[in-house]
């Protein structure tokens, strides 16, 4: 191997923002609730707009695992494999005379400290730290129904969001309600200035799995704010798992 003092050329993706993090996202649990455009106003980071699926706008909680990660092409010890849990919510903003479609997230739990350093430093993401455990059983021959939970410990109590699914992953319909909530390529985070950061998530379109059942086991009012507590009281609107992929995350850009 020959050593050499020429800097290293950070890898572009073809829209020419450098990478920020890559990994593998897995086995996502959504499950998707109906809300009041009001509720979200105050969370709309500048310059981007509600996205909406037949008139209607939602938000989603989030539970996946993140698999071999790595932050700027770097793997962080003991930071490559963990859980995160995330309440989002949809948008999207015109560039070049196309829409993009992004999320916006209204709080992200993650156990690890140095990961949510990293995203509140960076991007201004609301990352919260807490311990975290998951469990997750795939349908097989056996087992035609697989199981699936992402936990946290708040305040002393645990509490989740889980799953159960049979089947195999199939690409949801073009139309569907879960296309709109899977294929959303941005995203949009208010900046302590009140700028927004934009930066772009690349990764292929996921197959979902058929989910028999959905259940959320959470004080709404006091981890998300008393505006999302009847919201997700409520009967969701529609809830999946779908496989994942890997990802890339781009580096961010500020909209002026």
């Amino acid at each position: 191997m020959t050593e050499t003092n020429q800097p290293q050329r950070r890898q572009r993706k073809p829209n020419g923002s450098p990478v920020f993090l890559t990994a593998t996202w897995h086995t996502l649990i959504m499950v998707n609730f109906e809300v009041s455009p009001a509720i979200l106003a105050p969370y709309l980071p500048a310059k981007v707009e509600l996205d909406s699926w037949q008139g209607r706008t939602f938000v989603s909680v989030v539970g996946f695992r993140f698999v071999d990660t790595r932050v700027l092409r770097l793997p962080i010890p003991g930071h490559t494999r963990f859980s995160e849990v995330n309440l989002r919510f949809y948008v999207r903003r015109k560039a070049d005379g196309r829409w993009r479609r992004g999320v916006v997230f209204i709080k992200e739990i993650a156990p690890l400290r140095a990961l949510a350093w990293i995203a509140r430093t960076l991007y201004n993401e609301p990352y919260v730290t807490l311990p975290m455990s998951h469990a997750i059983r795939l349908p097989d021959d056996e087992r035609p129904v697989g199981a699936l939970e992402y936990r946290w410990r708040r305040g002393g109590t645990w509490e989740s969001v889980s799953a159960e699914f049979s089947g195999e992953p199939v690409l949801p319909d073009p139309d569907s309600e879960a296309r709109f909530v899977t294929e959303h390529y941005w995203g949009y985070t208010k900046q302590r200035n009140g700028s927004t950061l934009e930066y772009r998530v690349d990764h292929p379109p996921w197959s979902v799995w058929k989910t028999e059942s959905a259940a959320l086991n959470l004080d709404a009012a006091s981890l998300y704010g008393p505006a999302f507590e009847d919201c997700l009281s409520g009967q969701p609107s529609s809830y999946f798992v779908a496989d994942g992929s890997p990802v890339v995350v781009h580096r961010g850009t500020a909209l002026v």
